[in-house]
């Protein structure tokens, strides 16, 4: 068969296999076990006292690997929204509609079908506790995928445009099922209660807990005392805040792990923990090349431990490669639950591997790339990965297209995980083998469903009032950091309404014009000098698909509102 069909085969067969087996594997007991996904943000494969990090301790962190198995060829994209997909769907990005981490590319398609989903049809409790990053609005959110309990941060993180204008990680506003609500203490900690209140909470039948933190994220923001010790041992303070933040990370991880041991619930848990993407700032990385973004291991490579007392070996190592589009399988087959009939995968379960099967693995390849853009661009910032060696392609072009031709790597994973021998030059029949895959992959993939982005729907009793956000804006003029940004949203209204719409702007340097136009409608409304908000009192909405844009003109210069509020009325 032709590569690209053979590779479709086996994803499907893959999860026919899963469905058919599932019931007859996991743990054997009369209860399913119940599941915990811990995942940090930016955390680098070398922060870590378990990887040798001579200033960073982290005994709770380092103890999920004693008493578990560690995978320690773990792979995830090089960016955040990415992994998140992939974790959530056993599906690589580019299937999902997720291209990037902002402007509108980072939204995840409503009809693909997420590990929350699964399990709760299967009569698990399901909940999300920190950053969910696949979308801010309906139907795109965790209360519309699958999870029953939510409390998440809107958009990337905290002190982005996706959340309330000034928030911070101290006494943020979070979205709790779907509502803002006023928070107090810190961020990672005000997650790991919220899940261990939910986990004391089901402890009575079978969960997941899904705890994904904002940290240690930038802007590194944590309190000075767990700072402190690492200036006096001479760091920098970029450093000490990011160690800072991440012992506050692994004391709570020790708060986890007592909890589920007061509960007796240590046995009956499965707890994963992993990071999303290396760092994003340059420390300490157990050598590893490259940084967050890049396709170098630096980039991708993250800790990876599989905890499971009295079924998953204490101590156990496992150098088989692995990625995120592995979590979903690998946990239903722990679980016991058949994935749903159709679904086609990208990965593959390792729980095999994680009890210590001592069994025929065979090699495979594994595929990973990023740029900033509407869509992806073939042959920039990618890779394929197998066991041994490691296929590159424009790894240095991610922030900026290269109209020359991308240059090509290649390493033997075996021999230099630093990356540092080029081997291309003498290879070129492996090179040339390994950039077709690619290729083949990179067709297949985007032939799923394109990359037009998913549509927030307005005016619907699910949400209201919708608050859009630059997070999703699109288009050329479009961004974060330019003061005359302005972008449009790609909205659908599926049934007619009247509504209130409100707009937050930069202070108006003159008396001007609000504009706000929707599905063929236009609105018009003076602002004063100094103005930062406008409100159209009652405007319709129109069933369709369209976009929405919304700006102040004054004189000849136009800039987007930062924020939107459609209230149906």
């Amino acid at each position: 068969m032709p590569k690209v069909s053979r590779r479709s085969f086996m994803a499907t067969t893959a999860g026919s296999l899963l469905a058919g087996q599932a019931s007859s594997l996991g743990s054997g007991a009369g209860r399913r076990p119940n599941v915990i996904l811990f995942l940090t943000d930016d955390q680098a494969y070398g922060d870590l006292s378990h990887t040798g990090n001579q200033y960073l301790k982290t005994p709770n962190l380092d103890s999920v690997a004693k008493d578990g198995t560690e995978l320690t060829r773990f792979y995830v994209s090089p960016v955040c929204s990415p992994t998140r997909s992939s974790l959530m769907t056993g599906r690589y990005n580019y299937r999902t509609g997720i291209v990037d981490t902002y402007m509108g590319r980072s939204m995840m398609y409503p009809d693909e079908i997420t590990i929350a989903a699964i399990l709760r049809n299967a009569g698990y409790r399901t909940g999300i506790f920190g950053k969910w990053h696949l979308g801010d609005d309906y139907p795109l959110r965790t209360i519309d995928r699958g999870f029953e309990e939510s409390l998440v941060l809107r958009g990337g993180g905290l002190e982005q445009p996706a959340n309330v204008p000034h928030d911070g990680y101290f006494d943020p506003i979070l979205q709790h099922n779907g509502n803002p609500e006023k928070y107090h203490g810190y961020c990672t900690d005000i997650f790991v209660n919220a899940a261990m209140a939910f986990i004391e909470d089901s402890r009575n039948r079978p969960f997941f807990a899904y705890i994904p933190t904002n940290a240690p994220h930038a802007p590194l923001v944590v309190d000075p005392s767990y700072v402190a010790p690492f200036q006096t041992a001479g760091l920098n303070d970029q450093t000490a805040k990011l160690y800072g933040m991440l012992t506050n990370v692994d004391e709570n991880m020790g708060r986890l792990l007592a909890k589920l041991h007061a509960l007796g619930l240590e046995k009956d848990t499965v707890l994963i923990f992993l990071s999303d993407n290396g760092p994003e700032q340059e420390r300490y990385n157990a050598g590893l090349r490259g940084l967050k973004g890049s396709v170098y291991e630096g980039g991708m490579r993250v800790p990876c431990f599989v905890r499971w007392p009295g079924v998953i070996p204490a101590g156990g190592r496992i150098d088989r490669i692995a990625a995120h589009i592995d979590i979903l399988p690998t946990v239903l087959e722990a679980c016991g639950v058949a994935a749903p009939a159709g679904l086609n995968l990208d990965g593959r379960s390792v729980f095999p591997l994680l009890r210590g099967a001592q069994e025929a693995w065979p090699d495979r390849t594994l595929y990973f790339q990023w740029h900033r853009g509407d869509e992806p661009e073939i042959l920039r910032n990618c890779c394929a990965v197998t066991q041994r060696y490691k296929w590159l392609s424009g790894p240095a072009a991610y922030n900026s297209p290269n109209p020359q031709g991308y240059k090509q790597e290649l390493y033997d994973l075996r021999e230099d995980l630093g990356e540092q021998a080029d081997l291309s030059p003498g290879h070129e029949e492996l090179v040339a083998a390994m950039r077709n895959e690619y290729e083949d992959w990179f067709y297949e993939v985007s032939s799923t469903r394109g990359y037009a982005p998913p549509r927030i729907q307005l005016g619907t009793r699910h949400e209201n009032p919708v608050m859009l956000t630059t997070q999703d804006w699109r288009g050329p003029r479009a961004g974060w950091n330019n003061p005359d940004a302005q972008g449009y949203w790609e909205i659908e209204v599926p049934e007619s309404a009247r509504c209130e719409v409100t707009l937050l702007f930069k202070a108006a340097g003159d008396s001007g014009t609000a504009c706000f136009m929707l599905n063929g409608a236009s609105f018009k409304q003076p602002v004063e000098k100094g103005a930062t908000e406008c409100i159209f009192a009652s405007a319709p909405l129109r069933i369709g698909k369209g976009r929405l844009e919304a700006f102040v003109r004054v004189g000849t210069k136009t800039v987007g509102a930062q924020y939107v509020y459609v209230k149906r009325l």
